[in-house]
Formats: C-alpha cells, structure tokens, sequence
C-alpha cells in the first residue's frame, strides 16, 4: 500500500506533543509527499517554530532521506486539483494535496485536515491518529 503524507504529519514530528511520536513513526515507514508539502513545512517551521535556516534544512534533510518519493507540482496536477475541488467541495490546497496523492498512485492521504473516512478517486482519506 502506498501513502501519501499531509503537511500536518511532518509537522507534528517536529513538536513535543502526544501526536509526535506516532507522527515519526509514520515518516520512518516512509511514504509520498509532493513539493507543496515541503514548502508548507519549511513556512510552518520557520513561522510557529522560529527555527533557524540551519535547525531548517536539517529537518528538510531528515524528510527527504525518509520518504520514498517527493512529487513535482505542474500545471497537470493543478488543473487536476481544481477539477477536485469543483467536484468534491475541497478549498483548492487540500485538492492540490489529493491531486498529487491520486498522480503518485497513493491508496491513502494520512491527513488531520480532511474528513476521514471519506474517499476520492479511490483515494482513502485516514486520520493516522484516530485508531
């Protein structure tokens, strides 16, 4: 089975709260995760958690030698995420997210954000810390 990762993941990897450790597991067993992702993370670590540009490229280091495949966004995956969001009734970012996962070949978005449970394209969107 092949998962792609929200933003919300990495980001809880980096904290100290209850979801980190399951967070590090999840990244440790690897997975997909597109550029839009990475260029969320960095925003978020830099924004809530003040890091510096040094603390910032080792954590992108560390997420890019964890994951098995980092995906290009091109206008291809845009278009297709504005399809997503019309006909799914997502904001634009998370079918961009969805867009990537479905291109990457994903069987599941792991993902805080979007209703778990639903599913699009096939796609099953699971909330990794419900269990």
């Amino acid at each position: 089975m092949t998962v792609f990762l929200d933003t919300n993941l990495l980001v809880y990897a980096q904290s100290r709260d209850a979801k980190s450790e399951t967070a590090r597991q999840i990244i440790l067993e690897g997975g997909v995760i597109s550029v839009q992702v990475l260029n969320e993370f960095t925003s978020v670590l830099r924004r809530k958690f003040s890091m510096t540009w040094d603390e910032l490229a080792e954590a992108l280091d560390d997420v890019r030698t964890a994951l098995d495949t980092i995906r290009p966004i091109d206008l291809e995956t845009h278009s297709a995420a504005v399809e997503l969001a019309r006909e799914h009734g997502l904001n634009f970012y998370d079918a961009l997210i969805v867009a990537a996962a479905l291109e990457a070949g994903c069987d599941q978005l792991l993902t805080e954000d979007m209703q778990a449970g639903r599913r699009i394209n096939g796609l099953a969107i699971v909330n990794p810390f419900r269990r």
